[in-house]
């Protein structure tokens, strides 16, 4: 895709919505890492709910692990995965304990190293609580990638290092959500809504679907 192109993608996009952000319900950098290490293979709206029952009662690192596993499993049995996820969440708050006083750390390498945190986990973190111009690719952002032409690649880590070359640095903040929100309700997998998609002119996309009669 051109570059006045993609500053013409990013410009409608911003214009759609001027201030974008995670669906996931937080208040503080640790509920939001708790949230995204929830909502692995999980809908934001299944974690918002589960969350919505969990903070009020626990959301520092020291009253997670005070819950001890089956205790928060209590609380995160309608997520999927929620075992694995319930180990992985208590496993995280004794390192933020013993490693960084109860905090989350604002370092990749650092993020990177807690159980169940990831390059997307640590990437969304860096970007929603700490103001980081990061790109986290999931699936959709993956998807209205390739599709559109933006920043075609094989894997999540060709598109996030195609999508930090190719966005210009004043949409750099925001184009994570901007991406995501486009892939979740419009650039959808099975059906994409391309009639009512504000780009859908600059899209490469082939496969465009038709206004229904």
């Amino acid at each position: 895709m051109k570059r006045a192109d993609v500053i013409e993608l990013f410009t409608r996009l911003r214009e759609l919505n001027p201030h974008p952000t995670t669906e996931l319900a937080y208040s503080t950098p640790f509920e939001l890492l708790v949230a995204v290490v929830l909502s692995a293979q999980a809908t934001d709206v299944g974690v918002n709910k589960a969350t919505k029952k969990l903070y009020p009662v626990a959301n520092t690192p020291q009253a997670i692990f005070n819950l001890g596993k089956d205790g928060l499993k209590r609380y995160i049995s309608t997520i999927g995965l929620f075992n694995a996820k319930a180990k992985n969440v208590i496993a995280l708050c004794r390192q933020l304990i013993d490693q960084h006083d109860g905090d989350v750390p604002r370092d990749r390498e650092a993020l990177e190293a807690l159980p169940g945190v990831g390059r997307k986990t640590a990437n969304v973190v860096l970007n929603t609580a700490f103001g980081e111009p990061t790109m986290a690719v999931d699936t959709h952002i993956f998807r209205v990638s390739n599709r559109t032409g933006l920043a075609p690649g094989k894997d999540v880590r060709a598109v996030e290092d195609k999508l930090v070359k190719v966005i210009p640095d004043e949409f750099k903040m925001d184009a994570h959500h901007w991406l995501i929100l486009h892939g979740r309700y419009v650039c959808k997998a099975r059906k994409p809504a391309c009639p009512q998609c504000v780009i859908r002119d600059l899209c490469r996309f082939k496969d465009k679907t038709m206004e229904e009669r």
